[in-house]
């Protein structure tokens, strides 16, 4: 299908992707904590039918240099631009950080319709970047969301050069502020959403997979799918995306093999539940 791409600067940066002739339905594609606009990803969908709007939520102009205290009014303001350009059905696709702000987009806001978590989080974590001492990463009508900090005594395994996983770090974190777990907790009973998620058991980041099993307990079978891969890690690749880079700072899990079959195995119902077609 063709597309039309058009550039944002106002009031945030980012591509709105419209398929030739319109669609109904509209997704609001958010990458994790690296920021990026996810221009490679909005293009597949809007491919198939969706108008696809990905924008850069932080480190931006104007915008704060980390994922510390963000207004989840960000969010909500780009459904308002979904719906103005004639979207009936919204959707948000978020990948790790980004899938922790969809989750509670959809919570806070009815108009969501239906939520893509790719290696998500079950809770609200602390500021990432810069923003010391820990803080909240969401902020909703400008009250910081309760959250659950780091437990700076950990350690990396190994030698200490190179790549880390930081699996780990999150797994400690939760045992250490365990009288902060309720709270901090994403309510993902409240939302109307549909929800997909989808999640390696090799992640290497955070344990994505647990979490994913957290959020679809809370939220009951209903309108939750859950889709998963043993061999596959943070990072996963949907049918004609380029090949995820290794990156210096932190080890994902997974293999590009795996991660590709997950994505590979999720895109139908990707596209099914952002159409409203189960």
């Amino acid at each position: 299908m063709d597309v039309v791409e058009r550039e944002l600067t106002d009031p945030w940066e980012g591509v709105l992707v419209t398929p030739v002739g319109g669609g109904e339905a509209g997704v609001l594609v958010l990458a994790g904590s690296s920021g990026r606009i996810e221009r490679e990803r909005a293009r597949l969908l809007a491919r198939e039918g969706l108008t696809a709007l990905s924008i850069r939520w932080f480190g931006g102009p104007g915008q704060p240099p980390g994922i510390c205290e963000i207004p989840l009014e960000t969010f909500t303001a780009a459904v308002d631009l979904l719906r103005a350009g004639g979207a009936r059905r919204i959707g948000i696709l978020g990948v790790s950080k980004g899938a922790e702000a969809a989750l509670l987009t959809a919570v806070h806001d009815p108009r969501v319709d239906a939520v893509v978590a790719v290696s998500p989080t079950s809770r609200v974590w602390c500021n990432v970047g810069p923003g010391f001492p820990y803080r909240s990463s969401w902020t909703w009508r400008e009250q910081p969301l309760p959250f659950v900090p780091m437990d700076d005594s950990w350690t990396a395994a190994g030698s200490g050069t190179g790549p880390v996983a930081i699996r780990a770090w999150y797994e400690l974190s939760e045992r250490t502020f365990s009288d902060r777990l309720t709270a901090a907790t994403i309510p993902v009973d409240r939302t109307r959403a549909d929800l997909l998620l989808i999640a390696g058991a090799d992640d290497e980041m955070w344990p994505s997979l647990p979490f994913a099993e957290q959020l679809s307990e809370r939220r009951g079978a209903s309108r939750t799918r859950l889709i998963t891969h043993p061999a596959a890690g943070h990072r996963v690749r949907l049918p004609g995306e380029s090949p995820a880079t290794a990156s210096p700072r932190f080890l994902y899990g997974g293999t590009p093999e795996a991660d590709a079959l997950l994505g590979k195995a999720a895109w139908p119902h990707i596209l099914d539940v952002l159409h409203g077609r189960n």
